[in-house]
């Protein structure tokens, strides 16, 4: 695993941690999705779920080897890009056509 992946991985659990209320690890995998909040009671509103999953499929991409690559058109994200939003799924090109087509 690369530094930036080690370093986003890091910052996305912790985030993930925050949003479900709790500045500590999930009990077990600490790849767990956001859906094993919900097995300890925890309730959290849509736009928690829809944050956690973008934090859970950006995990994902790490754990598999495919971070940092543009879901659109598979070219590099860019260091500032992933630093700044490291559950980017899109360049900044891609995601302004994205935006824009929506």
């Amino acid at each position: 695993m690369s530094r930036i992946e080690l370093e986003a991985r890091e910052v996305l659990l912790r985030r993930r941690g925050k949003l479900s209320g709790r500045d500590r690890q999930p009990r077990g995998d600490p790849a767990a999705s956001w859906a094993d909040y919900d097995t300890e009671g925890l309730r959290v509103t849509d736009g928690v779920q829809l944050e956690l999953a973008e934090i859970d499929a950006a995990l994902l991409r790490i754990a598999e080897g495919r971070y940092g690559a543009c879901l659109n058109c598979g070219g590099p994200m860019g260091l500032q890009r992933l630093r700044a939003f490291p559950e980017a799924r899109y360049c900044v090109a891609c995601s302004g056509a994205i935006h824009r087509a929506e």
